[in-house]
């Protein structure tokens, strides 16, 4: 149906320079005046951009630019200082640049017919949005799922970075509205309707009555021995002596349907995007059920990157959480699609009012800054890095905006320097103990190969 929506007045608008389109994707009728325009950039960009070192040869010149106009202004974006430029932030500007380049490369460009099967899905689906009250209540649009029994699940074990596993799996059992865009692609995705996640626990008290921590991962992860280094699980569990639950996210690890973890989440068909959000949050809320059967006597949620967007959004929605942390936070989907797609891709998305109009309304029913935080502001925890290249600095000083100005700790890296920083180690720590997440409040750091922070 999405594809069939306003064909007639978009045929014209789809169709441009010769060679530009995928695929089934002739144009009609006469090219546009931005394909007329932008043309020749256009062929000339799509040939460098097949060359990977060329690509990531640009990382250097955006590093630069990037630290010298934080060297002049002093400041990384409004609200947010930084009087200083330390010598490794370059380096992991950098590193983010060429990471970034690598990631956007031209097999994952949108392709002519997509731009209008993308614009007509968002219309439908806003049309359908606006009817039900989602857009103007963002809390509705999100169904209630049911509690997760213990006969629910099914239990394996394992072994990774030097902590022992549960792995636990469940029927997800969520389903997009019948009547959304995008809801037969999104149930295509078989492996997608099994739910998972890593089970850290204390074994010497059964495991229960403990404080527990929820640890949402990022994009491209979702395995153990990606997620006990990127969330500092050793930490939490020693340091802190909690037991840690690591959800796999939508189509990551174990769910994948392509091969890279996480692909069809973060691309181009933004109904996608929309659905991995809505599914993120009900998979989790069940896992709390879960959780809370189990004895536990609190529970944060702590998550990086995009894990930082759920968990934000998670902290919206769901009673009774005692801390949140969001760690290198990304908290706008449609400004981030802007930010970091190359201008081509940017120009026929806003020609098609795909960003700069539809997106943004649409992205209302599953963004953290259109929910107010159930979690008292003493309990809302912010982290971000001042060079970091793929959440801008900009999505955490928006979010501590929205969160009422709780406790951020700005670091002197980039995005993936948040692993690194002994800065970021003590503050998560320190942060969720004083939220009560502590078995013992007075326990002491640890060195830990993957989690130290003495």
């Amino acid at each position: 149906m999405a594809d069939t929506i306003d064909k007639g007045k978009r045929s014209g608008s789809t169709s441009g320079a010769p060679g530009a389109g995928g695929p089934g994707a002739a144009p009609q009728g006469s090219p546009s005046l931005v394909d007329r325009a932008l043309g020749p950039y256009r062929t000339i960009t799509r040939f460098l951009e097949r060359r990977t070192l060329v690509r990531v040869a640009r990382a250097v010149p955006r590093a630069l630019r990037f630290i010298s106009t934080s060297a002049l202004d002093g400041s990384v974006v409004d609200a947010v200082s930084s009087s200083r430029i330390a010598p490794l932030l370059a380096v992991g500007v950098a590193a983010d640049e060429a990471f970034l380049a690598v990631a956007m490369a031209p097999s994952r460009f949108p392709r002519r017919a997509d731009y209008t099967r993308v614009s007509a899905e968002l219309v439908e689906a806003g049309q359908l949005f606006t009817s039900e009250g989602w857009l103007a209540d963002p809390a509705s649009y999100h169904q209630t799922p049911p509690a997760l029994a213990r006969d629910d699940v099914s239990t394996s074990q394992g072994w990774a970075m030097g902590l022992a596993y549960e792995r636990i799996a469940y029927d997800s059992g969520y389903a997009p509205w019948a009547d959304e865009p995008g809801h037969q692609r999104w149930m295509g995705f078989a492996p997608n309707r099994t739910a998972s996640a890593t089970i850290v626990r204390h074994a010497e008290d059964g495991g229960g009555a403990r404080p527990w921590i929820v640890c949402v991962h990022g994009f491209a992860m979702g395995y153990p021995f990606m997620d006990f280094p990127g969330l500092r699980t050793a930490q939490l569990h020693h340091g802190l002596g909690a037991n840690i639950a690591l959800p796999v996210l939508p189509l990551h690890g174990p769910r994948k349907v392509t091969r890279l973890s996480g692909e069809p989440f973060l691309s181009f068909d933004l109904m996608n995007t929309v659905h991995g959000f809505a599914q993120a949050v009900w998979d989790i809320r069940r896992l709390l059920s879960w959780i809370r059967d189990q004895g536990a006597t609190s529970i944060g949620v702590y998550g990086v990157s995009l894990g930082a967007y759920v968990v934000s959004l998670l902290a919206g929605l769901e009673d009774g959480l005692d801390a949140v942390v969001a760690g290198i936070p990304m908290v706008d989907l449609p400004a981030l699609f802007h930010e970091q797609s190359p201008l081509h891709v940017r120009a026929r998305a806003i020609e098609h009012n795909i960003i700069g109009g539809n997106a943004e309304e649409l992205f209302r029913a599953v963004s953290p800054l259109a929910v107010a935080p159930k979690v008292p502001v003493d309990r809302r925890f912010i982290f971000a890095g001042y060079g970091d290249r793929l959440a801008l600095p900009e999505h955490a000083r928006r979010l501590w905006e929205h969160w009422e100005h709780p406790q951020a700790s700005w670091y002197w890296g980039s995005h993936v320097g948040y692993l690194w920083s002994r800065q970021v180690a003590t503050f998560l720590q320190d942060s969720l103990a004083a939220s009560g997440l502590s078995y013992e409040q007075n326990s002491a750091r640890i060195d830990h190969p993957y989690g130290r922070v003495a």
